[in-house]
C-alpha cells in the first residue's frame, strides 16, 4: 500500500482535546508538514492544548468558524492546503438533549462548508472526516461481535444523529464529486486537556474536591475507553495508510462499565467508593453499550499501546498538577450539565493576561508576524493565570543559584530546598512543605577547583551524584512530581563514529563512551538508571557559560585564567539562553533524556579569540597538546560534540553556540570600541 503524504494540512478544532494531541504529534513528528489549525474556541476550547507547538514554525494557529465559507475558502487557497484533518463538533450528548439546533448547525452545516470548499477548490487529496461510534448505536448485550465499519448507522440522540447526517454528506461528496474522503468513527477517548464536562476528568476534579461522583442511572451502562495519545497515532497512520473511501473504527476491546471507572478512581484518589458515588437521574436515552471492530486499522499497523491503568494514572496526574487548566468549571461538574455554547478560553499561550491588549486578533510570533494568529484576552480577569510553584535542589551551586534569579524575573514561585539528597526522609519533608508543581535537581558533586577532587573523594561523589540523584527521582515518582535533572554530557569523548570536525554529534540515545574520569562515570551510571523514571526530564550541560565574567565556574573565566590551554572544539552550554529553556520545558512537562546544549561546536582559541576581540585586545594565551596536559591534571577530560537538534526541534529559535556567545556573552560584556 502506497504511503501518502501531505504538505500543508488544515486541522479543524484543534484547540479542542483529541485534535489538539493530533496537531501536537504531527507538529512535533513532522517539522516538513505545515500545520495550519482553525478553531472559533468555543468553551470546551483552549489554546494553552496547543501550548507544545507554539514556537514551531510549521504551526499556525487561525481563530474562525468553519461555517464561514468565506474564511474556508481563504485558508485552502491561501495557505495551498492540500489535506484536511475534520475534528471541528459540538459532542457532549447531555448539551445535545437541550440545544440540538446548535448541534446540526456546527455538525452538519459546518461539515457541508468544508466540503463544498474542498469542491470549489478542487486541491484537497485527502478530507478525513471524525465520526463518533455512537453513530451505529446501541450494541446487543450479549454481542461478542463489534460494529464493522459498514454496519448499520442507528443514531439514538441529537448528537449522534448530526454526527451521521455529516458522514452522509461525506460519503455523497465522495462519490458525486470524487472528493478523496476518508472517516473514522472512534470509542470514547481520555487524557490531559479533555474538557471536564465529560465522564473521567469529571470524576477525577470532583475527587479531588471531595465531591460525590454523580452516576446516570445504575452504572451498569458499557463503554470503551482509548488514551489520547493512542488515538493520536491512530490519526497519523490513518493519515499516512488509509485508504480513500472506507471508513476506520478507532476502538478497544477493553470495556468497562461506568460503575467500574467510577470505582476505580475512588481507589487512585484513596476514597471509599460506597460514599463518594452518587447515583442519579438517567438521561433521555442512555445507550447501553458501544461496541467496535477494530480489526480493519489494525491491519494498517495501528494497536492500543496505553493500559487502563497507566492511562488512568497519567491522566489524574495531569489534573491534580493542573487544575485550574479550564477555569470555572463548575456548571460543568453538574450531574446533568447543560454548557451555553460561550466562547472557550482565548488565553496567551504562555497562560498570562494582557489587561492592556486590544481585544482584536493578534500575531503571536518569534521572527514571523504571519505564524499565528491569536485573540487577546478581553480582561485580566477572564483568564486565570497558571500556576507553578518549583522546588530547587543546589541553592548554592552556580546553576541553582540562576534559576532562583530567573523564577524571580519570571514571577513563578519557587524555594529552596533543605534537605540533602542522601537523607530520603528529608526530600519527603520538602516535598510535603513546599508542595511543588515542579522539581529541579540543579544539586552534585563536580569537585573544587574541578573534577580531580572526584578521584580522590569517590564516597562522596557516588553518594551524592548516584544515590542522592535516584533518592530524589524516586521521591518525585511517588508524588507525581516531573524532576528537571541538570546532568552533563562530558560522558563522551569523540570516537571513530563521531570524529572531531565531522559535524556527527553524539544523540540523546547513544550509549556513553568516556570513562576517563570518576565524575563522568557517576553520571553515566546515574544516567542510564533514571532511564526507569518516566516522571524525569536530564538535561544533559557541557561546559556551562554564561555573561557573568567573574564567576569562576564560567568555562570562559577558567580558561582565562590558565596558563596554557588545549584547542579542541566542543558543545557547550550558554546558560544565559538555555536556563529559561529548562523553566519551559517544565511548563511543558518534557520529559526523557536532551543534550541540553547550543548547536555546533566551538574551540578553546576560537572563544579566546572573540575574548581578545570584545574585552580584551592585549590578552594573550599558550596551547598545548592533549598529551602536555595530561602531566598536569589527575583526570583525563572529555572533548566532544553533542547532537541539539532535538532541543532544536523543540525551541527553533535556539543559537548556534558561537551565535549565542556574542549575543548573551560577549556583546554585553564588550569593552573594546571599534574604530
Amino acid at each position: 500500500m502506497a504511503s501518502y503524504k501531505p504538505k500543508n494540512i488544515l486541522i479543524t478544532g484543534a484547540a479542542g482535546f483529541i485534535a489538539s494531541h493530533v496537531a501536537n504529534r504531527l507538529i512535533r513528528n513532522y517539522p516538513e508538514y505545515k500545520i495550519v489549525v482553525l478553531d472559533k474556541l468555543d468553551y470546551c476550547s483552549n489554546l494553552k492544548n496547543l501550548l507544545p507547538s507554539r514556537s514551531s514554525p510549521n504551526f499556525k494557529f487561525v481563530k474562525g468558524d468553519i461555517g464561514s465559507a468565506d474564511l474556508v475558502n481563504f485558508l485552502l487557497i491561501t495557505e495551498s492546503i492540500d489535506t484536511i484533518m475534520h475534528f471541528a463538533a459540538q459532542t457532549h450528548v447531555d448539551n445535545s438533549f437541550g440545544n440540538s439546533f446548535e448541534f446540526t448547525k456546527n455538525n452538519i452545516y459546518g461539515t457541508h462548508v468544508l466540503l463544498e470548499a474542498c469542491k470549489v477548490t478542487g486541491q484537497i487529496r485527502r478530507f478525513i472526516h471524525v465520526s463518533t461510534d455512537e453513530v451505529y448505536g446501541e450494541t446487543d448485550e450479549d454481542a461478542v461481535v463489534g460494529n464493522h465499519e459498514a454496519s448499520q448507522l442507528l443514531p439514538t440522540n441529537p448528537y449522534s444523529a448530526t454526527k451521521a447526517g455529516a458522514e452522509m454528506l461525506v460519503m455523497a461528496y465522495g462519490r458525486s464529486y470524487g472528493l478523496p474522503v476518508i472517516t473514522t468513527r472512534g470509542n470514547n477517548v481520555y487524557g490531559p486537556n479533555q474538557f471536564p464536562e465529560k465522564l473521567i476528568p469529571k470524576f477525577i476534579l470532583l475527587a479531588m474536591r471531595g465531591k460525590p461522583l454523580p452516576i446516570h442511572g445504575d452504572g451498569t451502562n458499557v463503554r470503551s475507553y482509548l488514551y489520547c495519545e493512542d488515538v493520536a497515532e491512530a490519526f497519523e497512520v490513518i493519515l499516512h495508510r488509509g485508504e480513500v473511501g472506507h471508513v476506520y473504527n478507532i476502538g478497544t476491546k477493553k470495556e468497562r462499565r461506568v460503575i467500574d471507572v467510577a470505582k476505580d478512581i475512588c481507589r487512585l484518589f484513596n476514597l471509599d467508593s460506597d460514599s463518594n458515588i452518587k447515583f442519579v437521574e438517567n438521561r433521555p436515552f442512555n445507550d447501553q453499550r458501544y461496541f467496535l471492530d477494530d480489526e480493519k486499522l489494525k491491519n494498517l499497523g495501528w494497536s492500543e499501546r496505553t493500559i487502563w491503568e497507566e492511562g488512568l494514572k497519567k491522566t489524574i496526574e495531569w489534573y491534580t498538577n493542573n487544575p485550574d487548566w479550564w477555569g470555572d468549571v463548575s456548571g460543568a461538574l453538574l450531574p446533568h450539565p447543560r454548557m451555553l455554547m460561550m466562547p472557550g478560553i482565548e488565553r496567551q499561550f504562555d497562560g498570562s493576561e494582557d489587561s492592556s491588549a486590544a481585544a482584536a486578533p493578534r500575531a503571536v510570533s518569534s521572527g514571523r508576524q504571519d505564524r499565528m494568529v491569536v485573540p487577546s484576552p478581553k480582561s485580566s480577569s477572564s483568564s486565570p493565570k497558571l500556576s507553578y510553584k518549583f522546588l530547587i535542589y543546589g541553592r548554592t551551586g552556580w546553576i541553582g543559584g540562576l534559576l532562583g534569579k530567573l523564577c524571580e524575573r519570571q514571577g513563578i514561585s519557587y524555594e529552596y530546598a533543605k534537605g540533602r539528597l542522601e537523607e530520603r526522609s528529608q526530600l519527603v519533608a520538602d516535598i510535603t512543605n513546599v508542595k511543588p508543581t515542579h522539581v529541579f535537581n540543579a544539586a552534585g558533586v563536580t569537585g573544587r577547583p574541578n573534577v580531580d577532587w572526584c578521584e580522590s573523594h569517590k564516597t562522596e561523589t557516588i553518594r551524592t551524584n548516584v544515590v542522592g540523584t535516584l533518592n530524589l527521582a524516586d521521591v518525585c515518582k511517588e508524588h507525581n512530581l516531573l524532576m528537571m535533572n541538570f546532568a552533563t554530557g562530558c560522558i563522551f569523548e569523540y570516537d571513530s563514529g563521531h570524529p572531531e570536525g565531522s559535524g556527527i554529534g553524539f544523540k540523546e540515545e547513544d550509549k556513553p563512551n568516556f570513562t576517563g574520569s570518576f565524575y563522568s562515570k557517576t553520571k553515566a551510571m546515574v544516567e542510564e538508571l533514571l532511564k526507569e523514571y518516566d516522571n524525569v526530564c536530564t538535561l544533559r550541560v557541557r561546559m556551562p557559560i554564561s555573561s557573568d565574567l567573574n564567576n569562576d565556574r564560567n568555562f570562559i573565566t577558567k580558561i582565562t585564567r590558565y596558563n596554557r590551554v588545549v584547542n579542541i572544539p566542543n558543545s557547550m552550554t550558554v546558560l544565559d539562553e538555555l536556563l529559561p529553556i529548562s523553566i519551559e520545558m517544565a511548563k511543558r512537562n518534557l520529559r526523557g533524556i536532551w543534550n541540553f546544549t547550543n548547536p555546533g561546536v566551538v574551540s578553546h582559541n576560537e572563544i579566546l579569540e572573540m575574548y581578545q576581540k570584545y574585552i580584551d585586545p592585549e590578552f594573550k594565551w599558550v596551547n598545548f597538546t592533549l598529551e602536555e596536559q595530561a602531566k598536569v591534571i589527575v583526570a583525563p577530560r572529555s572533548n566532544n560534540e553533542m547532537d541539539a537538534s532535538k532541543l532544536k526541534k523543540e525551541f527553533p529559535e535556539l543559537l548556534h553556540i558561537k551565535d549565542s556567545l556574542i549575543k548573551y556573552v560577549f556583546e554585553p560584556n564588550k569593552k573594546v570600541v571599534e574604530t
